[in-house]
This record gives C-alpha cells, structure tokens and sequence, in this order.
C-alpha cells in the first residue's frame, strides 16, 4: 500500500510556471531628470526662484561686503562695521520696497512709470549742478545728502527706463502700433539717449552700457526687425568707440582685458589683483575674512570686485555658487516674461532681466579679466546703497508678476494652512484640530475600545 508514514495520502505539491519577468529598471539620471523636469514646470517655481534667489544673493552680499571692507573702513579711521551697518540699512529699507512691490496691482506699476521717470531725470540734472552734484572716483553722477550718506540717480534710471519703456510700448501694442517703425522707436529711444546723455555728462560708461542693454533689450521684446535692431545698435557702436577713443582711462580699461602683468605704470593694477585673488581661492577659498587681496592690494574690492574677494575666501564652490544664483534668477525673469499675456507685464519683466543679467555679466566679466573694467557694481550683492534699493524694487516687480500668473495664481489660492483654523464652505472658522497622530488614533476607534 503506497502512502505516507503516517497513512494519509501524499500531498500533490502545484507544479510552478516560469517566474514572470521583472520590469526593468528605471536609470536613475532618467528618473531624477524627469522629477526636475517636473518641478521646473510647476506653477510656482518662478515665484520661489525669484524669492529664493534674491534673499540668498543679498544675504550672502551682506556677508561678503562685512568681511571685505574692514580693511577699508580701518584704513579710513572708521569702524570695522561701518560700510556693513551701511548695507544693512539699506537692505531693510530695500526689503519694504520689494514688498511694496510685490503687492502692488499692475495698473499701480503703470502709474508709477512717469512720476519715477520724472523725478530720475530731475535729479539726474541736478547732479551737474555745481554745488549739489559730487564726484566719485571721477564720475560726477552723486547727490550728497547729508553726512556720510550720497544717492546716485542714474541708478533710478535704469528702473524709470524698464517702468516707462514698459508701459509705452504696452499701450502700442493695445493700438496696433509697433509694425511701424517710427512708433517703436518714437519716444523710446530719443528719451533712453536723453538719459545716456545725462549719465555720459558724469562720465559713468559702465552705467550707459547697462541702460543701453535695457533699451535693446525691450526693443527685442517689442519684435524690432533685425534691420532697425542691427542699425540701432550700429548707431550705439560708434557713440561707444567716440567716447573710448575720446578718454586714456577707458583706452587702457580695454588695454587691460585679459591681462597677467600691471604694466610700466600699473594701469593694469585692479584687474590683475583681481585675478591673484581669483587664483588664490582653490576650490574651496581661504575661509570667510582671510583674504589678503583686500589688504590694500586690491582697489574697491567691496564694491566692483566683491566678486574677487568672494573666489579668495569661498573659492571656486562660491563663486559657482553666486553664478548659480544668478542663472537662476534670470531663467524665472526669461519664464515670467514669456507664460504671461499682458503686454506690460513682458516688457517689464524682460526689461528687469536684461538689466540685472547684463549687469552681472559686465561685472564678473571684468573680474575675470574677460570685459574690461566698466566700474559697474554686482547687483544685490556689491556695496551701495543707490544701486541696492531700485534693485530690490526691480525685483519685487518680478515677484507680484510670477505670483499673478493665472496658474500661479490658482495653487496660491487652493493653498490652506496646515495648522490653526481650517475655513467652512460658508467662511465660517471651525474649531481649531490639530494633526496628529495620537488625535488620528484616538479617532479611529470605536466608543467600547479602550
């Protein structure tokens, strides 16, 4: 008799199939790819880029601007802290234009445009006062207000030029008017050469070429055809040329791109210092107040070559990092400008893009010995007061126009608090319920468990 041991009969075991196969799998660059891909593609990834952005480039700023001008401010008899509580103010007062800004309708902004564009070339005049306007460094473009305090108007310039641009080829577009040339260049462009003029009357090219820049820039928005962009810039190519070959100082700027020794008679000083301080940093810099390029060796190295200064004491991983910050907050200006239908909206944000992109790149080009030196500071994050508060406002603008896009717009408002108290349908406020675990737990069993 066949059977088990134990008198039952064998147990029949199920024949198993061939094992299906696995999925294969997924390449982890493609799927790291593909979530950035997603993220960059979120509503509000503009927002937080322009938000993140600044705040990380001015605070950084704040830092690189304490660390280098102690050294100067001794050297003056000052405070090591002074040119530090400086910025500081001026950052402050800055964050509540940026959040003025921020909150401010567009029909505000429009309104805005003329009486900033008023005032900019006002006190642009006045600066050539004599007896009111002051020179720095050669450039007679500041106002003094009063103690240790100065304004540089052509820095509102620029903003009045991005505000006032904006809205007058917006409201051509509304009447269908920009397919003719005379209306795209009628009065843009006479009133930006106005402002040029009174900016070259001081003697500041570095800041003629950033609002030069802003013109372009809006004149590209405004779909200028490649004959009147090309003849524009032909026309601005040859005011340049006459006013280099018109100055030694900007004749040996140029003389000095690419240069490793300071010459006979050190022309060449600043850019070469520049790129010792570049070189001295490594990778991973000399460590936050070590440099030594800014003990007197290293001219305005709180100001135009922070940059400098940024690569000896963060390295190559900081400088990196500032470009990065940099890249970042011209792609959400580019996307901003681009997602949005209201015509004032594109110039505007376009424009603010040029002028801090151009300004970047003209400053740490000419630290890195590629530009030539044009004495323009690193927006948000080079010492000055002028040039940080129209900045911030600039920036602000970014910020109200990334939050009023029609998607961004949707996810702000389905957003809700995740704590305090949560809105009925009615608008009535509940009572306040806290998420937790223990409530949750405590809520899911029924009135006999204990």
């Amino acid at each position: 008799m066949s059977g088990s041991r134990t008198g039952r009969p064998p147990v029949r075991r199920a024949v198993r199939g061939p094992a299906a196969p696995r999925p294969p799998r997924e390449n982890p660059f493609v799927r790291l790819s593909t979530r950035a891909r997603r993220a960059w593609d979120r509503p509000l990834t503009a927002y937080y880029l322009i938000l993140g952005g600044s705040l990380l480039i001015t605070v950084l700023g704040l830092v690189m601007v304490y660390s280098a001008s102690q050294i100067t401010a001794l050297q003056m008899s000052l405070p090591g802290s002074y040119f530090f509580r400086k910025q500081m103010l001026a950052a402050v007062i800055g964050a509540g234009l940026l959040f003025a800004a921020s909150r401010m309708p567009v029909k505000l902004h429009r309104a805005l445009a003329y009486p900033i564009l008023a005032g900019a070339v006002f006190l642009m005049a006045l600066v050539q006062v004599p007896g009111i306007g002051m020179a720095v460094n050669g450039n007679q473009n500041w106002i003094a207000l009063g103690g240790s305090f100065q304004i540089q108007p052509s820095e509102f310039g620029k903003l009045a030029l991005v505000l006032w641009g904006a809205d007058l080829l917006a409201r051509k577009q509304d009447k269908k008017l920009l397919a003719q040339w005379k209306h795209m260049l009628v009065p843009l462009v006479p009133v930006a050469f106005m402002l040029l003029g009174l900016i070259m009357l001081g003697g500041d090219m570095g800041t003629g070429i950033i609002v030069t820049a802003i013109l372009f820039g809006l004149l590209w928005l405004a779909g200028a055809p490649t004959r009147l962009f090309v003849g524009v810039l032909a026309v601005a190519a040859v005011i340049g040329t006459v006013l280099i070959q018109s100055s030694s100082n900007r004749l040996d700027r140029f003389r000095c791109i690419g240069a490793t020794e300071m010459g006979p008679d050190g022309s060449c000083w600043q850019a070469v210092h520049g790129i010792y301080a570049l070189a001295s940093g490594g990778f991973f810099g000399s460590g936050l107040g070590a440099s030594v390029e800014k003990w007197g060796q290293l001219p305005e190295a709180h100001t135009d070559f922070i940059f400098a200064v940024t690569g000896e004491e963060l390295g190559l991983a900081g400088t990196l990092s500032v470009l990065a910050l940099f890249a970042a907050l011209g792609y959400a200006g580019i996307r901003v400008a681009g997602r949005t239908e209201d015509p004032f909206v594109r110039y505007a944000a376009g424009g603010v893009t040029t002028w801090i992109t151009a300004q970047a790149v003209i400053n740490i080009g000419a630290v890195l010995g590629l530009l030539p030196i044009a004495g323009v500071p690193l927006p948000l994050f080079s010492y000055g007061g002028s040039a940080l508060l129209p900045t911030m406002f600039a920036i602000g603008l970014l910020i109200a126009f990334a939050r009023d896009e029609p998607a961004a717009r949707a996810a702000l408002a389905m957003r809700q608090p995740r704590f305090g108290r949560k809105r009925g349908a009615g608008g009535s406020q509940g009572p306040r319920r806290w998420n937790t675990m223990r409530r949750r737990a405590s809520a899911a069993r029924t009135s006999g468990e204990r």
